[in-house]
């Protein structure tokens, strides 16, 4: 009986030790980020203008599914870039710039 009881912790230990190094890893990835937090903004404060847009009759329907499906690709870029294992959930500047430049021509062929 003794014997069980001082097996069970040892053996739990043993195991959250192996388990516990990926958790840290999970908890590194950071979901708001700076970096990421802007870039999701934008991509929001976007869909706003393109609703905007459409709805004032600026852009037609399929101009404002093409202009969305570019801030999917960036989205979906986003994500990717941050899921990189060497990344932890941030995005580097060159990253981050590239994401920019694209959310930038997005933003001038919106208009306004």
């Amino acid at each position: 009986m003794n014997f069980t009881r001082t097996l069970i912790p040892t053996i739990a230990l043993a195991l959250a030790g192996t388990v516990l190094p990926g958790v840290a890893h999970a908890g590194a990835w950071q979901r708001h980020h700076p970096a990421r937090t802007e870039i999701n903004h934008r991509i929001r404060h976007q869909e706003r203008r393109i609703t905007q847009e459409r709805r004032e009759g600026d852009l037609t329907r399929g101009q404002a599914q093409a202009l969305r499906a570019q801030d999917r690709a960036v989205l979906k870029q986003e994500r990717a870039d941050a899921r990189a294992d060497h990344n932890r959930g941030h995005l580097n500047r060159a990253q981050a710039r590239t994401l920019n430049q694209e959310l930038n021509a997005n933003s001038h062929a919106i208009g306004h």
